[in-house]
């Protein structure tokens, strides 16, 4: 396939995406990641160039995905001034996947347009294991014209795509599916925190949720995982309280009430604040179950004065 193809931001969803155009016949030809030994590493896996800065990797590619975590890293690769991907992008397509405000996928097509290049929001609704798969479920927004130009591409990395409309749409309804998400999650770990307290079995109290209206996809993705304590992670806490602020913002900007909303963001950020952002979502179980929690750290002992060493202040 004629297109080359670059992959900035190549962390465990990005290498998987990476990885699996690769094996669909596209041509990759650069991966970027501000962690270079892991760029290095999955160019030299995958055959390609790990350039050190983001105008080479411009120059090297047709088209560009982006897979990073947040609106600086977003502003850091399209900034106007120093070394950016807008550098020579005249002609080139930005795919844009990751979940982000939806002010920043605005500024980042209205950057690209001024320097002639294309930008597509492709925001995903999966998990690392479907990355790697290519059954993706993606929500696309932009120029339609540019969406069509990134369907070959985005075909190879989905199941499913649902165009949503103009720049920043796709990003309002993928926080609207995580704000939902989380809540779930967040309300689940309740219940069986619950049950647990009450001494209940939790095999038996998940089986009644499947059967009655507690069901839901959280139940089934994660209930399991909650009991068992595996927080092996898929979708982190990190992201989840990332995203639900992202969609609390949202409703704050339309004078909206999103009690629930605003809940769940509490429970991710206390997540983060006790060091267990990285555990998968899941892991919000370990502020509900009874007996759980991460262990406090220990009192550090205090220095003992020495003749030679000066006692730190």
């Amino acid at each position: 396939m004629s297109n080359r193809i670059a992959c900035v931001g190549v962390g465990r969803m990005g290498a998987n995406m990476a990885r699996r155009l690769k094996e669909s016949g596209f041509h990759v030809s650069a991966v970027y990641d501000l962690r270079r030994k892991q760029a290095r590493s999955l160019a030299q896996e995958l055959g390609c160039e790990a350039p050190s800065r983001l105008s080479a990797v411009t120059a090297l590619a047709d088209v560009i995905l982006t897979v990073v975590s947040d609106d600086d890293s977003m502003e850091s690769l399209f900034a106007q001034k120093g070394d950016s991907l807008l550098k020579g992008a005249a002609g080139k397509l930005f795919i844009n996947c990751a979940t982000v405000s939806p002010a920043t996928h605005v500024m980042v097509e209205s950057r690209s347009q001024a320097v002639g290049a294309e930008s597509v929001e492709a925001c995903m609704a999966s998990s690392i294991t479907q990355a790697r798969q290519g059954t993706l479920y993606l929500m696309t927004a932009g120029q339609q014209s540019a969406c069509q130009r990134a369907e070959p591409i985005l075909a190879k990395l989905s199941a499913s795509r649902r165009y949503i409309g103009a720049a920043g749409t796709a990003a309002q309804v993928k926080a609207l599916v995580n704000m939902v998400m989380n809540i779930n999650t967040a309300g689940l770990a309740e219940g069986l925190g619950l049950g647990a307290a009450l001494g209940l079995d939790l095999g038996m109290l998940r089986e009644v949720f499947s059967q009655t209206g507690a069901n839901s996809r959280v139940l089934e993705t994660d209930g399991e995982d909650m009991q068992k304590r595996d927080h092996a992670c898929f979708f982190s806490s990190a992201h989840a309280a990332k995203d639900s602020g992202i969609a609390v913002s949202l409703a704050k900007k339309v004078r909206l009430k999103v009690p629930l909303a605003q809940a769940a963001l509490g429970q991710y950020t206390r997540m983060v604040d006790k060091g267990l952002g990285e555990l998968d979502k899941s892991g919000v179980a370990e502020l509900t179950f009874p007996g759980r929690g991460p262990k406090p750290a220990k009192p550090a002992k205090p220095a003992k004065a020495s003749k030679t060493v000066p006692k730190k202040g």
